[in-house]
């Protein structure tokens, strides 16, 4: 069978009214969701702030500093003494707070001018690489904090149910980010119902554990503050906070598994889809046992401190485990390991029946992988 030089094969009939049957109805119960769960004004607790001002350390002299706002505004600030403070010299831009009695206290560094230039350097990085995916990525990263900051957290706070609010949250993010970053097309599609899936059964997987396991979702300070003085579920918070965590794993899993299998259908043109499902596996098997490694590395650079503190305590390693703030970490690691597991053959098995449609009622094999990722 020779290769094709004209353009992409257009996917069958038959393939696209699947897709659409499943992606639009999910499209639609999304949105109503999003409408019905969306917060109106989130009652937040008012604390009086104390004016804040930005100014630079021109000397330090024992725990006190000269800060300087402006070349004729300048005034003493007392430095932060507690254990575990940040140090500060003479040059470093600082936030100096007001006290409201003629005197000021520096409370912590002024980090706005490095984060803007890291984040350009980000942002440069991911363009000059990827380009005009790069810039869709760049817009799909910002749809996320988008929907997270409008909706997500408001709606939790609001009082709805945090699985609730995050399973449609995570719909939301998928179809979105997903075709605005990799484009409108059956492979994009197959990507989405397998993160989908996926995504279901890390849900109920998630659901189970956390009963079995009797964990409350309260493991610090914040979850216990959340829990008492807003009312928030926080085994719900638990829950959301995996089904969310599991998305951004998951979508790359599957988006790489459905380009997987047009790199090598277009590769091995006399690949049936059994062929096709067979090689991509073995690709997706190398990626799972990578991820892995890169989420336990996470949770595990995340949770430093803690762990030390385990160290250090010589506790039993079964009672260590079994503690709730261990065993929460433990959960959230392993059931989110096993909905990724599971994208691998939903997706593989997706795409590679498409991409045998696609060539089959083309009476051949695109010339270009791109034709066959990009639709």
């Amino acid at each position: 069978m020779g290769h094709s030089h004209g353009p992409a094969a257009p996917a069958d009939r038959t393939t696209v009214l699947a897709v659409l049957a499943v992606i639009l109805p999910l499209a639609a119960a999304t949105l109503v969701a999003l409408v019905l769960l969306w917060p109106g004004a989130v009652k937040k607790t008012q604390e009086p702030q104390l004016p804040e001002t930005t100014g630079v350390i021109t000397s330090v002299s024992g725990e006190k500093a000269i800060v300087e706002f402006s070349v004729f505004h300048q005034v003493t600030a007392m430095l932060p003494t507690a254990p575990g403070s940040a140090t500060f010299a003479e040059g470093d831009k600082v936030v100096v707070l007001d006290l409201q009695d003629g005197t000021y206290a520096v409370s912590d560094h002024d980090r706005s001018s490095p984060l803007w230039l890291f984040g350009a350097a980000f942002a440069l990085a991911v363009i000059a690489f990827g380009r005009w995916k790069g810039i869709t990525a760049l817009i799909g990263l910002a749809i996320t904090f988008g929907l997270l900051l409008t909706f997500v957290l408001p709606a939790i706070l609001a009082g709805q149910p945090p699985l609730l609010v995050a399973v449609v949250g995570a719909a939301a993010i998928m179809l979105i980010v997903l075709y605005v970053t990799h484009g409108v097309s059956v492979p994009t599609s197959v990507a989405v119902i397998g993160t989908l899936v996926s995504l279901a059964l890390t849900g109920l997987l998630s659901l189970l554990a956390i009963d079995w396991t009797h964990l409350t979702g309260v493991s610090d300070d914040s979850s216990w503050l959340l829990g008492t003085s807003h009312q928030i579920n926080t085994q719900g918070l638990l829950l959301a906070g995996i089904i969310i965590g599991s998305l951004g794993v998951l979508d790359d899993v599957t988006v790489t598994q459905a380009a997987t299998v047009a790199e090598l259908a277009h590769a091995n043109p006399g690949y049936t889809a059994r062929q096709l499902y067979r090689a991509a596996t073995r690709v997706g098997r190398a990626h799972i046992a990578s991820v892995i490694n890169t989420i336990v590395l996470a949770y595990a650079g995340a949770s430093l401190p803690l762990l030390l503190l385990i160290s250090v305590g010589n506790e039993p390693l079964g009672e260590v485990l079994a503690g709730p703030v261990v065993a929460q970490e433990l959960v959230r690691s392993m059931v989110g390991t096993i909905g990724l597991v599971a994208a691998v053959p939903i997706t593989t098995a997706l795409a590679a029946l498409t991409c045998r449609r696609r060539a089959r009622s083309a009476g051949d094999v695109p010339e270009r992988a791109h034709d066959l990722v990009t639709g």
